[in-house]
């Protein structure tokens, strides 16, 4: 992609921003970073991109910059129908995203991983399995470090395993991935999107620009994602943990099979560290998307009994008394807690938070069957009480502190109080991380 002298906006300066400004002005763009937040807010970033030659435009947005422009690339942040990008389009000026732009930069072969839930434990087991085969691997996008650091750093990798979220494939034109997979579909994100279909087919589009010879890994078990990946120009390669499958990756009994053009591979899972049928899954789209490229079984096996969970996703915290407490403040979507809810039986649930606009009505026969107390907090409090009060004993809380206080009271010896909020954190919290250390805290004072 040829950047030399092209007059290029950058919109928002949080990481991707930043990373996309330098790699651009380090390849000879005259660039123009614009943001908001005016020059105190950004002085960190002032001093880091100091000698970068970038002309900075803060505290406001000038049409201008958008309009005369040769290339704009926008922050996963910014809204797609933001009247200056829509100004920008209407001038003939091409808007990318930083996956976008970095994929075009990028010549070895994509692994990209989307779905509502799942998506960093599977990016992340699939990028320890192509290491542990002896693949130089780069990890990241929505996890850890944008994609534009690879090519900004010039190093020779020979697998990049990317996590993809619907933001960022709202402006992709080329983004092909080599695999693409697509883990599971529910309500998320419907404060940013005009409906659920809006938000189905942003994540669809990780597959828009794959051919015959690229693989579209997808669950089975999800009808909704079967449903809207049948004519794929992609080959299908589905997994599942209810289905034996002629070509795929399945769960039976205690193994894990492989199936593809006739080979067949098993792998026990007796003594894999993940848990939770959530993480059967992941495993299995991990699995999916490694073997395709080139992992090794017995490699892969080992890492497999190696690999722990993620933290904040359904984290062992302690046991008190004979309850076991579990930490899963990444759950923000009802889709997410379901899983969770699936791995035990006689659950206090702590949950609550910013409501995200979807409804709580799936969480039903769960609530009703598993949940033996529901505690709820945050501004979504009255809403999942007037939806999901009804099915269990149900308290409020004003703190997640109280919250534990009252879940250690309540919770008899055998059964686990479990933070799975299926809210985002940031009516209380700074993000789910700052949620799940007080969580860890306060029943660490118990």
């Amino acid at each position: 992609m040829e950047l030399r002298d092209r007059h290029i906006t950058v919109m928002g300066l949080a990481k991707t921003g930043v990373a996309c400004a330098r790699f651009l002005a380090e390849r000879g763009a005259h660039v123009t970073a614009t943001d908001l937040r005016d020059e105190q807010a950004l002085a960190g970033v002032l001093q880091e991109l100091s000698d970068s030659g970038i002309r900075f435009a803060l505290g406001h947005h000038d049409e201008a910059d958008f309009t005369g422009a040769d290339l704009v690339v926008v922050s996963p942040g910014v809204p797609q129908e933001h009247p200056l990008l829509a100004a920008a389009r209407a001038a003939g000026v091409a808007v990318i995203s930083e996956v976008e732009l970095a994929a075009r930069c990028i010549t070895a072969p994509l692994v990209a991983i989307t779905g509502t839930n799942g998506k960093t434990t599977t990016t992340t087991l699939a990028g320890e399995l192509f290491r542990a085969s002896g693949f130089a691997t780069y990890v990241g996008g929505n996890i850890g470090d944008p994609l534009i650091d690879l090519p900004a750093s010039n190093d020779a990798v020979q697998i990049v395993v990317a996590e993809i979220s619907s933001f960022q494939l709202e402006w992709i034109e080329q983004f092909r991935p080599k695999v693409a997979a697509l883990l599971n579909l529910s309500e998320d994100h419907l404060d940013r999107y005009a409906s659920y279909q809006a938000y189905i087919d942003a994540k669809l589009r990780i597959f828009e620009n794959q051919d015959a010879s690229d693989y579209a890994v997808v669950n089975r078990d999800d009808q909704l994602v079967w449903q809207e990946t049948q004519g794929l120009k992609a080959r299908l390669f589905p997994f599942s943990r209810k289905l034996a499958l002629d070509e795929g990756v399945f769960c039976l009994g205690s193994e894990i099979v492989y199936r593809h053009q006739g080979q067949e591979l098993h792998f026990p899972t007796a003594a894999f560290r993940l848990q939770g049928v959530h993480n059967l899954e992941n495993i299995m789209a991990a699995l999916a998307c490694g073997l395709l490229l080139g992992c090794r079984q017995a490699e892969s096996q080992a890492l497999l009994e190696r690999f722990e969970a993620l933290h904040h996703r359904m984290e062992f915290v302690r046991e008190v008394r004979g309850v076991r407490y579990y930490e899963d403040s990444k759950a923000t979507n009802v889709g997410s807690v379901a899983p969770a809810l699936e791995s035990f039986d006689n659950i206090t649930l702590i949950a609550g938070g910013k409501d995200k606009g979807g409804s709580y009505a799936p969480l039903t026969p769960l609530i009703r069957q598993r949940v033996r107390h529901l505690v709820l907090i945050g501004e979504a409090a009255e809403r999942m009480a007037q939806e999901l009060g009804e099915l269990t004993d149900t308290r409020r809380a004003a703190s997640l502190e109280e919250a534990v206080q009252l879940a250690d009271r309540l919770t008899v010896p055998g059964g686990v109080v479990l933070l799975s909020p299926a809210c985002s954190s940031f009516d209380m919290f700074r993000d789910y991380e700052e949620r799940a250390k007080r969580f860890i805290a306060a029943v660490k004072e118990l």
